[in-house]
């Protein structure tokens, strides 16, 4: 299953910060994308990968420390993210998540990142399965305090 909620999930997970959706990811911005500087790079690159320990820890609570109080993503809320990574805890007894940054770039002041990965579970009786695919799909983060936090497309 392809879907730009990958992200959120596997940072949230980032799931999640992503893959939660099956509404189509938004083209990307129209206006001129810059590359990002090499420390805000580097940043998010720890954010996606702090994301998905806590995500393969199946710790709901740590996941949603990288979501904005104000995510809103294809209808999703951080609610919402939070409903589908316990569903998801719930059903598989292990979950593994491969994340890359793809691309980190500027546009209008905002910091899109574009990611590719994969999400797989362990159900009992039957073993390790594909649950979440996506790649290079889009998501927006934004500086909260001293922290970048997956903020969505604010639809």
């Amino acid at each position: 299953m392809t879907s730009r909620r990958g992200l959120t999930l596997a940072l949230v997970t980032l799931a999640t910060l992503g893959v939660l959706s099956a509404t189509p990811a938004p083209a990307p911005p129209p206006k001129v994308a810059t590359p990002a500087a090499p420390e805000v790079v580097a940043e998010v690159n720890r954010l996606v990968e702090a994301a998905r320990q806590r995500f393969e820890a199946r710790d709901t609570a740590g996941v949603l420390t990288y979501v904005s109080e104000q995510y809103r993503s294809g209808g999703l809320t951080k609610g919402d993210v939070r409903q589908q990574l316990l569903a998801m805890f719930g059903l598989y007894q292990e979950m593994r998540a491969r994340v890359s940054v793809d691309a980190v770039q500027v546009v209008d002041g905002a910091t899109w990142l574009y990611t590719t990965g994969e999400v797989s579970g362990r159900l009992p009786f039957m073993g390790w399965m594909p649950v979440l695919a996506w790649q290079g799909e889009p998501e927006v983060v934004r500086r909260e305090g001293t922290q970048l936090r997956l903020f969505g497309f604010q639809d």
